[in-house]
């Protein structure tokens, strides 16, 4: 069941002072994505950790607190959709996830959560970790305010075939897999129902279907479809009497079309989606999270440090494509958000994909808004995050120019505000 956003910021307000004053935000510069327009100067009244006024620039009352970012442009926090906070980076080593136990991932996690929200991605939606609840605890642990980190949804386990690209693959077949790494394989839609259910039941906020094989695991090819449609939908009737939403991992062009059709709200990569496809996510609605910056990380990266050639491989057929779908996807009006795979390269880095995303095709106000406003509707937050008018929460981010004169100010991020508490 999706837990409401507004419980984990209660969390916050007991833990932080800031979230129980009022407090003013001055801003040399405001973007807006919601107007898509950068605005002057201006203050932000900020009341239990939402933004209760947007005013012009002027003096404040007597002994008011103020957070003085009259030498920066202030915009909402922003959204990555497609993160793994609770897990190790890629390595060359196929066995990797083998090597940590359940405790370092808790501790690995928590340090991903805090180096996130440094940069500036005040929320998220953690699409997965090979130890199931891994992200569920995590998520929980942040609401707590045990762990500094951005606000989360989080998958639980992937929906995958057995030996799919949501498990851990690639050496001797008498190896076991820990069970809690594999706990949303499925085999036929019967047993679809019941894994759903089961991570919904242990705090799962959304679900994350593998489509079709991965890039990033061995025996599997990031074209063929791997769930059948009857499974995905299955998984999206389970999601959607909890009233939560389904998104599915899917390189190749049959497995993008096959879960549309059964019903999911994003695609995750949509590497090789054809022409029909980006008609089919048009007229359905269905928002593509294309994360076209991790092809050349994967590139440069893992050939200096020899992962499988396997991999490189498929990285190799699926990149261009990727970019060349993107740009197509902006040309035809398809619903785009902010999605990077962050996890696949360090977290922190996530900025490093907006100015791909204006290369290939989008305005930089696009590319805030995908992050921002476009990235909080895909997540059914709109109401909470992603925009800085009243009644959002005060989450937003300084940086030293206009982002929409040169997108990679977003890399450079000086301040950071969550739920009216100033964490950088």
């Amino acid at each position: 069941m999706i837990r409401t956003i507004l419980a984990a910021t209660l969390v916050f307000a007991v833990a932080g002072n800031a979230n129980a004053e009022t407090l003013y935000v001055r801003a040399g510069h405001l973007v807006d994505p919601e107007a898509g327009a950068v605005l002057g100067a201006r203050l932000l009244r900020v009341e239990d950790g939402r933004v209760a006024a947007v005013l012009p620039d002027g003096p404040i009352p007597a002994g008011a607190k103020l957070v003085d970012w009259s030498g920066f442009t202030v915009l909402p926090g922003l959204i990555d959709c497609h993160v793994h906070l609770a897990d190790t980076g890629q390595t060359s080593n196929v066995a990797e996830p083998l090597l940590h136990s359940p405790m370092e991932i808790a501790y690995i996690g928590a340090r991903n959560a805090r180096t996130t929200l440094m940069a500036g991605f005040t929320t998220v939606h953690d699409v997965g970790s090979f130890r199931a609840f891994a992200d569920v605890e995590l998520r929980n642990a942040i609401d707590r305010g045990d762990v500094i980190g951005p606000r989360m949804q989080a998958v639980g386990a992937y929906v995958t075939v057995p030996g799919g690209g949501g498990e851990v693959t690639g050496f001797s077949p008498e190896v076991r897999i820990p069970d809690d790494m594999r706990a949303g394989v499925v085999n036929g839609p019967d047993d679809t129902r019941a894994k759903v259910n089961y991570l919904f039941q242990h705090g799962a906020d959304s679900i994350k279907l593998i489509a079709t094989g991965a890039v990033l695991a061995s025996g599997t090819e990031a074209g063929q479809q791997e769930l059948t449609e009857d499974e995905m939908r299955a998984a999206v009737e389970v999601a959607a009497a909890r009233k939560s939403w389904v998104t599915a991992h899917a390189h190749g062009a049959g497995g993008i079309k096959a879960a549309i059709r059964a019903g999911v709200r994003a695609i995750e990569h949509a590497s090789l989606i054809d022409d029909e496809g980006i008609a089919l996510a048009k007229a359905k609605g269905v928002w593509l999270d294309m994360d076209i910056y991790n092809g050349d990380y994967i590139a440069d990266v893992g050939r200096k440090e020899h992962w499988p050639e396997n991999y490189l491989r498929k990285n190799d057929e699926t990149t261009e494509a990727q970019r060349i779908g993107f740009r197509k996807a902006v040309k035809a009006g398809v619903r785009l958000s902010f999605g990077t795979d962050a996890g696949v390269y360090p977290h922190g880095e996530n900025a490093r994909q907006f100015a791909y995303m204006v290369r290939y095709g989008m305005t930089p106000m696009q590319a805030i808004q995908s992050a921002t406003t476009s990235a909080a509707e895909l997540m059914g937050w709109s109401k909470d995050v992603g925009a800085l008018s009243p009644g959002h929460f005060a989450d937003m981010i300084a940086v030293p120019g206009d982002p929409t004169a040169d997108i990679t100010m977003l890399q450079k991020v000086a301040h950071v505000m969550k739920g009216g508490e100033v964490v950088r």
